[in-house]
């Protein structure tokens, strides 16, 4: 929402800029400010109130702060240096405090002139710059700063009202030229055309657009504060499920075939093979699935669940209930490791239900195949065969499945595991290989909160399984702080070795690959941005074939240790998860390809190296490999961050709890939402700047209810124009991928 029609006109331009010139181009380059109106939904982070100082004492270290302070005491100093060899250097030193700590400016050269006029004791200014240490002192170098002072000048005018304003800045332009930038363009926000129905907004109380635009960046009371966000909000939810609320509407307009399992065809005779009974979530999640695949609109259906809850399963029976009734169904997999691993598991699952056509094939069976970019021509070329005369029913691959080459039969049902892989043009591009649009079945291995359920994967309907199959054991996780206590980690290694001697097998897992093309500052960047810690953390990630090196020859010498990273040729990952999964190797030490669905029941610990450098949810994933038997299972988060860092406590929030749920949730807490809907990936900024994901849930699930409502009355949005402008700015082409990515 971040353009409306009279608030389009650019900040810059060639024969007239609203803003200077410069200013212009460093608001549309460095924040993306590119119009009048972006400029007014820049709101800010957080107001200081006259008289109420900041906290010198929080200051964070390496970051661009802005502060309120008032000056101490100011010094000029003259020393000697190669540029002022006789003495005439000179350096301002003023020392600024707000009752909780006390803070050194720093000012060198022709800089100190200006500030040595007007810093004077006693006088209280707005400061930025950049927080650095210098003789184990905290100090702001050349900060700019903006004197408050009550004289009838300018800044006065700007700083006017009881709060001031602190906007997302950057080291090229401070909080408070971004407040002046606003004062210039605020009267453009009565312009400001309103996206929420008068029906809506008058029954929520909510103060009109123009209105909010004005007490958000001039408020006179905390009161005008919160009338201001929480009209902001609902426009982010309301807009945002609106857009949902259509794609679901123009995906129950479409046809679809109707399938339903016969009666004693391949999922009666699988489900009779099966060695346990499903669990109750199992069965509900079933019911639900097979009734949607029933009706002639496709499904479009997450399933989400714990880690190890059987989520496979459950696709696997909704993909043998469309092949019972004459279709096909295709799997699709974010990684070549996945695929084969999934299509190993189905084989072995159906036993000779998955051998049509062959000798000693059930009479029911069909033929099961695997697609991916680097198999051999003549396995491909057998493979399109099988899928053309219909003679394989299901399809398990990678993007491969997508190409052009690859025709169905009839394509009745896509399953996409790891959703937030894949975007939507993805599962377009698939479902547009049938003859009428194919069910759609999404699995997503992470759990999420409901809230980003409803906001990311909007458009579709969803099942959780939220109960462990019989049979699974616990896993026991703990932190090995390396560093604080290198006792801790030898006895990793001796775990590790019991756990071989009473023969079952063990994963280790690093950040990094290791190999002469890795570059460690490009593994530095991959690592989720969750925590200044992360950064703090100079020392390169550790790597597979280092690791692998070193435990061969020390710890865990005279054990049978292989290694798996991304890089090595397909055949060559594939034998290696054989022979891991067959037992031949004792440990195997990997990236984060083994993150989803690697399933080797005996392998019963994990020690992740560098645990800090990965987040939550993909430590959760990486830990549900282990304990899939019957003995216990043990995961080891080691990592060589101090006791207090925030990176320590998010390994101890994985270890104390192993809810999905919950951890979604504190790892959602941690993070920019940004990050959660796809924006950190596409590289866009996150179009939500005042909801916040877990907080307004309540908002979020209103929104909803009442977008529904508003779509089904009128799917065009005839009567609204506003509101479809308001749509038209989030979905433009840069914003599509908001919707693309979980």
């Amino acid at each position: 929402m971040d353009l409306v029609p009279a608030l389009e006109e650019p900040l810059q331009q060639p024969l007239k800029s609203v803003l200077g010139p410069a200013t212009a181009k460093v608001m549309a380059e460095h924040l993306g400010l590119r119009t009048v109106g972006d400029l007014l939904h820049h709101y800010p982070r957080r107001y200081e109130e006259r008289g109420q100082l900041t906290h010198l004492a929080d200051l964070p270290m390496d970051e661009h702060v802005t502060v309120v302070a008032q000056v101490a005491d100011a010094r000029l100093h003259t020393f000697a240096s190669a540029k002022a060899p006789r003495g005439k250097g000179q350096r301002l030193e003023v020392t600024i405090t707000d009752g909780s700590g006390r803070l050194q400016l720093v000012f060198f050269g022709h800089g100190v002139h200006k500030p040595h006029k007007e810093l004077l004791p006693g006088t209280r200014a707005m400061f930025a710059g950049k927080v650095s240490v210098f003789n184990r002192r905290l100090q702001l170098a050349h900060p700019a700063y903006e004197l408050l002072r009550g004289d009838p000048d300018e800044s006065v005018e700007t700083w006017a009202g009881a709060l001031i304003p602190i906007y997302p800045a950057t080291a090229k332009l401070e909080s408070w030229k971004i407040g002046k930038a606003l004062q210039t363009v605020l009267p453009s926000a009565q312009d400001a055309v309103d996206p929420l129905p008068d029906s809506l907004r008058r029954g929520r109380g909510l103060v009109p657009l123009p209105e909010a635009l004005l007490k958000i960046h001039r408020p006179h009371t905390k009161a005008d504060i919160e009338d201001a966000r929480a009209r902001l909000k609902w426009d982010e939810a309301f807009v945002l499920q609106v857009a949902l609320a259509r794609r679901r509407h123009a995906d129950a307009q479409l046809p679809a075939v109707a399938r339903r399992p016969a009666p004693d065809g391949l999922l009666a005779a699988f489900d009779a093979r099966l060695p346990f009974t499903l669990t109750d979530g199992q069965q509900r999640v079933s019911r639900e699935i097979f009734d949607d695949l029933a009706t002639e609109h496709p499904m479009h259906r997450l399933l989400q669940g714990e880690v190890g809850s059987g989520k496979t399963l459950v696709a696997l029976r909704a993909m043998l209930a469309v092949v019972d009734a004459g279709g096909q169904a295709a799997m699709l997999a974010p990684t070549e490791v996945l695929a084969q691993q999934h299509h190993r598991s189905v084989v072995e699952m159906m036993g000779e239900l998955a051998e049509g056509g062959m000798l000693g094939g059930a009479e029911q069976a069909t033929k099961v195949v695997l697609l991916t970019g680097s198999m051999g021509a003549a396995a491909r070329r057998q493979a399109l065969l099988d899928l053309t005369t219909g003679e394989a029913g299901i399809v398990i691959g990678t993007h491969a499945l997508i190409e052009d080459k690859v025709r169905f039969h009839d394509l009745g049902l896509v399953v996409v595991d790891e959703q937030h892989r894949f975007g939507v043009e993805q599962r377009d591009a698939l479902r547009g290989k049938g003859k009428q649009p194919p069910h759609l079945l999404v699995m997503t291995a992470t759990p999420i909160p409901r809230t980003v359920a409803m906001t990311v994967f909007g458009d579709l309907e969803t099942s959780v399984l939220d109960q462990l199959p019989a049979g699974r054991s616990p896993i026991a996780s703990h932190v090995v702080p390396a560093a604080d206590k290198p006792h801790f980690l030898a006895r990793a290694w001796d775990r590790v070795r019991e756990e071989v001697a009473n023969g079952h097998q063990a994963y280790v897992v690093c950040p990094r690959i290791g190999d002469e093309e890795d570059d460690p500052g490009k593994a530095g960047k991959k690592k989720s941005p969750e925590s200044p810690e992360d950064a703090a953390e100079k020392r390169p990630p550790l790597a597979v074939l280092d690791v692998a090196d070193q435990l061969s020859k020390g710890p865990l010498s005279g054990l049978r240790v292989e290694v798996l990273h991304g890089r090595m040729h397909p055949d060559d990952k594939d034998a290696v998860m054989r022979r891991f999964a067959a037992g031949e190797t004792d440990v195997l030490v990997a990236t984060t390809v083994i993150e989803v669905g690697v399933n080797v029941p005996n392998a019963t610990a994990m020690v992740i190296m560098d645990a800090d450098r990965f987040g939550v949810s993909q430590l959760h994933q990486l830990r549900g490999r282990v304990g899939r038997g019957s003995a216990p299972g043990l995961c080891l988060l080691v990592t060589e961050m101090p006791e207090a860092s925030a990176a320590r406590q998010r390994l101890g929030a994985v270890a104390a709890t192993l809810d999905g749920f919950e951890l979604s949730r504190i790892d959602l807490e941690q993070r920019r939402e940004g990050d959660v809907l796809g924006q950190a990936q596409s590289g866009s900024r996150t179009s939500l700047k005042v909801l916040a994901v877990i907080e307004d849930e309540e908002i979020i699930a209103q929104a909803r209810e009442e977008a529904a409502a508003v779509v089904a009355a009128d799917p065009e949005l005839t009567r609204l124009p506003a509101l479809r402008t308001a749509l038209d700015a989030l979905l433009d082409e840069e914003r599509e991928q908001y919707l693309e990515k979980g």
